[in-house]
């Protein structure tokens, strides 16, 4: 795949995820990007294998939305969302910005995109309150891989307006409202005892740069998103160790805790990590699985992309016993859940 293509597939991708803007700032880049400025050569060099696995494009255009959010170039800022603007008008302030913030750009493609996907908490919810049936009277500890600035480990404070199926915590954050297709089954109450949660590149809700980070990953036209997020970053804490998952979720389930529910999860992370950081995770999952007992029992729920479309599914198991759960697809963003 060249750098062109790469850009043009991230764009159909924006574009199906409800990101006209993004879907339009990309395919410009793809048709018109040249070489020979410090940032077009840096991703024209970039290792063809790698321009996906990367997420190259998304790399791109958060450094582009970040100097807007800062409002360090008022060109960007004009043409940027909520304004509508050409195809050229576009481009004419995307190509200086290109060349006159060239240190910023190289600096933000350094790390991978880092987004916490509030909305995909639709499962966590799900997920928990099936968990605390199967095991009542049991809180939760709860666990999350590749967990960014750990947004979603304040799962339970997310309210869910659902046709039939409403979860309506006291001190409710935001309240997620997905398109639902099927039958939900009403949640049952659940309680998190603890909560913690891992990453390569933790991001810390209480510091302004990493703020900066986590916001202009977040689609210049998707302002529900940001807001979203925003109300989510104003009370989170910073709940994320630095690490490698394997190690880290080794020693946290190598001691369950007699009168708690492990609840173990990941979303759209585990395709992330390299095949030895699962295999051991796996081994970690596994010995967790055998060790499991009506009063210190395991779930993992576990929301990946298995090559079908659309979304992904979400998958619960619990242990003892070994029950498989497939609870239904949902979008890769949780603007819809199709249940099972």
């Amino acid at each position: 795949m060249t750098l062109r293509d790469h850009f043009r597939a991230q764009a159909n991708s924006c574009r199906e995820l409800g990101s006209p803007f993004t879907a339009q700032l990309l395919t410009l880049l793809a048709d018109r990007l040249q070489p020979g400025l410090p940032v077009a050569d840096h991703l024209f060099a970039w290792s063809a294998d790698l321009l996906g696995p990367d997420a190259v494009a998304l790399r791109l255009a958060g450094a582009l939305h970040a100097l807007v959010l800062q409002r360090r170039d008022a060109a960007l800022v004009a043409v940027y969302p909520p304004q509508a603007s050409s195809d050229e008008a576009l481009w004419q302030a995307v190509e200086p910005a290109l060349r006159q913030h060239a240190t910023h750009i190289l600096h933000w493609l350094e790390n991978a995109p880092q987004t916490n996907e509030v909305r995909r908490a639709t499962a966590l919810i799900l997920g928990a309150s099936r968990a605390a049936q199967s095991f009542p009277g049991l809180p939760l500890r709860v666990s999350e891989l590749g967990a960014s600035a750990g947004l979603n480990l304040h799962f339970d404070r997310f309210a869910l307006d659902a046709p039939n199926a409403a979860y309506t915590p006291e001190t409710a954050i935001i309240t997620l409202a997905p398109e639902v297709t099927g039958a939900l089954s009403a949640p049952a109450p659940f309680t998190v005892a603890d909560r913690r949660g891992i990453d390569l590149n933790p991001l810390d809700p209480r510091a302004p740069e990493d703020v900066l980070r986590l916001r202009s990953y977040i689609w210049a036209d998707q302002s529900d998103r940001m807001a979203r997020t925003d109300a989510v970053l104003a009370v989170a804490e910073a709940l994320v160790d630095r690490g490698d998952a394997a190690d880290w979720l080794t020693e946290r389930l190598s001691a369950p805790v007699p009168g708690q529910i492990d609840f173990l999860y990941h979303t759209i992370a585990w395709q992330y990590f390299p095949p030895a950081t699962n295999a051991i995770c796996l081994t970690a999952i596994e010995t967790a699985a055998l060790r499991a007992t009506p009063e210190a029992p395991f779930a993992w729920l576990s929301f990946e992309a298995d090559g079908e479309s659309p979304g992904a599914p979400v998958v619960l198991r619990l242990w003892p016993g070994d029950l498989t759960l497939p609870l239904g697809r949902m979008d890769f963003h949780g603007r819809w859940f199709h249940a099972q």
